[in-house]
């Protein structure tokens, strides 16, 4: 319990570091903000008039805005990858481990800055919805509900990208991260319904952790019955973050040695 106030304070501070580098690396910053609007933009103006959603949405735009939300989600979140490798290959880490820092409170301080600049672009995707015809009938209690399930899941896929950074031997290698990330809503119920998949993709649609989140978050914004799916979203953030934390850990003491 000692330790637990010096962490705290290397954590806030490092997150204040990579924050600052954010300001530093702008390009990377506007195109983990853009992308998934330009992404919603194409997807309503381009191919909603194509895309049938069984005639339960007035317009697609109802039903594409939850999963370009978790679209965003994901790939902010992988941009934490990058940022991570570039400290392993750059050698800061060993300049933190000769002042004693350790490798939770650098760890922490990436995750805590992805958080940031995620809650950040979420709202800016929001607000571009709003715009396009997006209205949300959430009530304060599925706003809250809503806010969890996406917290959640950008501290999960934030911490998973920071063991993927200590995994990848390159920053490049790491980039590649957050293409898998920004291709996982497609198998989803993200852009279209998943009864309109090819039958042999449905299982994997179905089950996989990506579906039952957007499903809460349509579900929780529109005012419609979610039923368990919040509680499922909520035990996928939960197991990707014990098990990325705790790998972190290992590849941290492995890379570090």
């Amino acid at each position: 319990m000692s330790d637990a106030p010096g962490i705290l304070t290397h954590a806030t501070v490092l997150t204040g570091r990579s924050l600052l580098l954010s300001r530093r690396n702008v390009d990377a910053v506007i195109t983990s903000m853009m992308l998934p609007v330009l992404l919603m933009l194409i997807f309503v103006y381009f191919f909603g008039g194509a895309i049938d959603t069984g005639g339960a949405y007035d317009a697609y735009v109802m039903y594409v805005v939850p999963g370009v939300l978790f679209l965003c989600a994901g790939f902010g979140s992988a941009t934490t990858a990058v940022a991570v490798s570039e400290d392993m290959k750059g050698g800061i880490i060993d300049r933190f481990r000769s002042l004693d820092i350790g490798g939770t409170p650098i760890l922490a301080g990436h995750v805590v800055a992805s958080t940031v600049r995620n809650l950040f672009s979420t709202t800016l995707v929001f607000g571009v919805a709003v715009l396009i015809g997006f209205r949300p009938a959430a009530t304060p209690a599925g706003w809250l509900a809503v806010a969890a399930v996406l917290l959640a899941c950008i501290v999960a896929l934030s911490w998973l990208s920071a063991a993927v950074g200590l995994l990848a031997r390159t920053p490049e290698a790491a980039g590649g991260f957050s293409f898998f990330m920004s291709f996982l809503p497609y198998p989803s119920s993200a852009f279209v319904p998943v009864d309109t998949l090819p039958d042999w993709l449905h299982g994997f649609a179905e089950h996989q952790p990506v579906t039952p989140a957007i499903e809460s978050l349509r579900g929780l914004l529109l005012g419609r019955p979610v039923g368990d799916a919040p509680w499922i979203a909520l035990a996928w953030a939960a197991g990707t973050l014990v098990v990325s934390v705790a790998l972190s850990r290992v590849l941290f003491r492995m890379r570090t040695r």
